[in-house]
């Protein structure tokens, strides 16, 4: 009997440590929390019962402003057994050249991480950390928003936070020289890198709204390449999407939709996902999710090469502009007019993977 209990006892270490270290945490699945709605706590009650039904684990929140409430419901999230992440933006819209280079400034914005991390978050999202996209190209400018990531990653690895970042969907590819953003010169700086993978910010965006697996597997595939495709030296949670603002969809293809895109960040062996709605617009998601069980995605073929259908009638190509990630209404701020812009600069580099 003793020995059959040791025996169980051994193999269930072996299930916790390998070589010393602890096994990886299960597969990160969140989604985006504007603040106002974490101030509503009927709507929160419902997308964390909702999620909690279909296997999310964690929300990210943003922090703006703080509040009587925040605190409250941000224990109902942790004690929900939902992970908290704090998403902070450091320079809305991009920053100057005297934001970036202000130690001021960075102290200012460190103070919401700070009262972020006494809410018990347990990792940090930078967001717009990054120059504005009027910024003169140069290799000069990913230096400089490195320092201002190094400034947050000491403060919180002090405290044993981890730090992720959000870059845009073209810095999968290369270095973006304008707003400067450069994976591989920040990669010993950060803990976590979210690129915001949306099909609907890539040029041209019938192509990629109509590809969505294609389009966000190359995109990370790409963002590994960039590391010889070796162990990455941070986890890779990439942002998709719960909508495209370009088309009025169908429930039924904004579930194909969705899926199209997990599937493609679960093939590309990312460590988890978030899903980004500025409005919290969650249905489509949990039904997708529920569709297809809370297990990993069913390979199929069918799945793996599925075009979205998009139809170019009057209803479906009307914009529906609160569902872009340039919105600000609900505390959400996001990409901004210039993703049309950087969308463009790296139509050619994904043009060119999609066909190797």
């Amino acid at each position: 009997m003793f020995r059959k209990l040791t025996v169980m006892a051994l193999m269930t270490a072996g299930m916790l440590f390998v070589s010393g270290q602890s096994v990886a945490q299960p597969k990160i699945k969140g989604i985006y929390i504007n603040q106002g709605t974490l101030e509503n706590s009927k709507q929160l009650d419902y997308l964390i019962e909702q999620s909690k039904a279909v296997g999310i684990n964690t929300f990210v929140v943003d922090l703006e402003k703080a509040t009587k409430n925040y605190q409250k419901n941000i224990d109902k999230i942790k004690n929900n057994g939902l992970r908290y992440v704090a998403r902070i933006v450091v320079f809305p819209d991009g920053g100057k050249a005297n934001q970036i280079k202000s130690n001021d400034y960075w102290e200012k914005r460190y103070k919401l991480v700070e009262a972020a991390m006494g809410y018990g978050a347990e990792e940090i999202q930078l967001d717009y950390i990054r120059y504005s996209s009027k910024q003169t190209p140069s290799p000069q400018n990913a230096k400089d928003v490195k320092q201002v990531i190094k400034f947050f990653k000491e403060k919180v690895a002090a405290k044993g936070i981890p730090l992720q970042i959000d870059i845009f969907g073209e810095v999968s590819f290369k270095e973006s020289p304008r707003i400067g953003q450069n994976i591989q010169l920040f990669a010993d700086t950060i803990d976590v890198v979210c690129p915001m993978v949306y099909p609907s910010h890539y040029h041209p965006y019938q192509k990629h709204s109509a590809e969505p697996y294609e389009t966000v597997y190359k995109s990370l595939t790409s963002l590994k390449g960039q590391f010889n495709n070796e162990k990455m030296p941070f986890k890779l949670n990439p942002y998709i999407e719960a909508s495209n603002y370009h088309y009025k969809w169908s429930a039924s293809k904004k579930t194909s939709y969705i899926l199209s895109q997990i599937k493609a960040v679960e093939d590309a062996n990312a460590d988890g996902w978030f899903v980004w709605s500025p409005q919290n617009y969650y249905d489509n998601l949990f039904n997708a999710l529920k569709s297809r069980g809370n297990g990993k995605t069913v390979a199929s073929d069918t799945q793996k090469s599925d075009k979205t259908e998009i139809s170019e009638s009057k209803d479906s190509t009307k914009p529906v502009q609160n569902e872009s990630r340039n919105t600000r209404k609900g505390y959400g701020y996001g990409y901004g007019k210039q993703v049309r812009n950087s969308s463009k600069r790296v139509a050619k580099t994904l043009a060119s993977a999609n066909n190797n």
